[in-house]
């Protein structure tokens, strides 16, 4: 627990000053985070990073998730990129004669999507002018006020599984521990800047958080367990691997881009 602990508030400090730094300072972290986290994903499925397949798929993550606006250049489409990844894994299906299977092009596909885009939301977020961090502030402080009140709420009163067969620990009451403290940080952030977001955006936000993000950790759990292991990774002594940390992230701020839910 202690490790957990002193890693978890390193890791967190070094996290928030970048969020804080914004720029290259932050694009830098979060690329580096996606590249380690599509290669989890790879190492899950038992791929070798060096399969042109996986190649392929760090390649697109890299286009989805670089911040080409600081590089002076325009960012090409979700859509382009996608269709050029899809063409490049099913043309590797051909060349291979079927030895690389359609079902594993598709994982690396989808793979290189759920880690590239859901990163590169982040960036979006923190992007936003003029309120870009203020907005990525409220966007993780419901995220981690909703796994903190999950985690405590159902350690203290959990009694109702909420998805056993998935994730065992977690608890009805946890999530609806997790929803309301989410909620209060979400309240406390539009009270504070009453001029930058309305309470019923700043609420609703909240709770997009707090469900999307809980049901990002389940995903992730649901997926490790398909694979049987414990952990995406090891990069964080006690916390796993960047996909166990970021799972509820790479959900959350996707959706938040495409509902446009900051508006001002």
């Amino acid at each position: 627990m202690k490790q957990r602990i002193v890693t978890g508030v390193l890791a967190g400090a070094v996290f928030a000053c970048a969020v804080v730094a914004g720029n290259w300072v932050y694009a830098v972290l979060i690329v580096l985070l996606a590249l380690i986290g599509f290669h989890e994903y790879v190492k899950m499925n038992g791929v070798q990073w060096s399969h042109p397949s996986s190649v392929l798929g760090f390649v697109g993550v890299l286009l989805l998730v670089l911040p080409w606006e600081l590089f002076g250049t325009k960012q090409p489409s979700v859509t382009t990129v996608l269709w050029v990844l899809m063409f490049a894994q099913l043309a590797i299906t051909v060349l291979s004669k079927n030895k690389w299977t359609l079902d594993s092009a598709s994982l690396m596909l989808l793979g290189a999507f759920y880690v590239g885009y859901g990163f590169d939301a982040m960036l979006t977020v923190r992007s936003m002018e003029p309120h870009g961090l203020y907005f990525s502030c409220l966007a993780f402080g419901c995220i981690w006020a909703s796994d903190a009140g999950a985690y405590f709420v159902g350690r203290a009163i959990g009694k109702t599984k909420l998805w056993p067969s998935i994730s065992p620990n977690k608890t009805v009451e946890g999530a609806i521990g997790g929803l309301v403290l989410a909620l209060v940080v979400g309240l406390v952030f539009a009270l504070c800047a009453p001029d930058w977001i309305g309470i019923g955006e700043a609420l609703g936000i909240a709770a997009v958080c707090a469900v999307a993000g809980q049901f990002g950790d389940l995903i992730q759990s649901a997926y490790k367990r398909i694979r049987g292991i414990k952990d995406s990774g090891s990069l964080l002594p006690g916390h796993g691997g960047v996909l166990d940390r970021c799972d509820s992230w790479i959900i959350v701020f996707p959706l938040l881009v495409l509902m446009e839910l900051f508006t001002k």
